[in-house]
């Protein structure tokens, strides 16, 4: 684990934006998910496993922070280089799908909840792997991590959905169809994430 870390995580030379976004993202999400708890009506996830969503989402933003300042930075040689890139990438599709949420874009746009399946689950499996995956990683084994988490990711959230809300919702009688959809969706996004990721650190 030591030796992952420490070839993991840029040493420096990062783009001070990438510390910005990210935390400019974080932000912007718990602001999202405060005016929720305010403001339930207008959030636009009433209905939709509100608390699940409350609970779990700040939890995939801070997931990353809290790992690192507990186990990673103590584990690294590179002390302060947190992976700010990765952060980034990891908080961003709990933010996107809180906004087309709250925009009720998903409800108004036939293909977007296709779209964010696979975006989605690219930018969470880059982000991921840009954290975690070690540099030895050949082409195929990087894509089979990849692939790897994403489906297994895919298949939580999945999970996550029926157990909160699918279930008891009018949405029932279309689920199975529209889980394969999503499932798929989300596995071809982390498939894509595998393949551009090891090309982008190759370079």
């Amino acid at each position: 684990m030591t030796t992952m870390v420490a070839t993991t995580v840029p040493a420096t030379g990062k783009p001070a934006w990438f510390r910005y976004a990210a935390l400019a993202a974080k932000a912007a999400l718990f602001l999202l998910l405060l005016s929720a708890l305010i403001w339930p009506d207008l959030s636009g996830i009433k209905g939709k496993a509100s608390t699940a969503r409350l609970i779990v989402y700040p939890i995939g933003a801070l997931v990353l922070p809290l790992w690192w300042y507990a186990y990673g930075r103590a584990k690294s040689r590179l002390h302060k280089a947190f992976p700010w890139t990765a952060d980034l990438l990891m908080t961003l599709p709990w933010l996107v799908d809180l906004i087309g949420n709250r925009l009720n874009l998903f409800d108004t746009i036939t293909w977007w909840d296709d779209a964010m399946h696979f975006i989605l689950w690219a930018l969470l499996t880059t982000g991921v792997m840009t954290a975690f995956a070690p540099r030895s990683l050949t082409r195929a084994l990087t894509v089979f991590v990849a692939l790897g988490f994403g489906a297994t990711a895919a298949v939580v959230w999945e999970l996550g959905e029926y157990v909160a809300f699918v279930r008891h919702s009018t949405e029932l009688q279309t689920a199975y169809t529209d889980t394969l959809g999503d499932l798929t969706l989300g596995s071809l996004g982390a498939l894509l994430a595998g393949l551009v990721f090891y090309q982008v650190r190759k370079a």
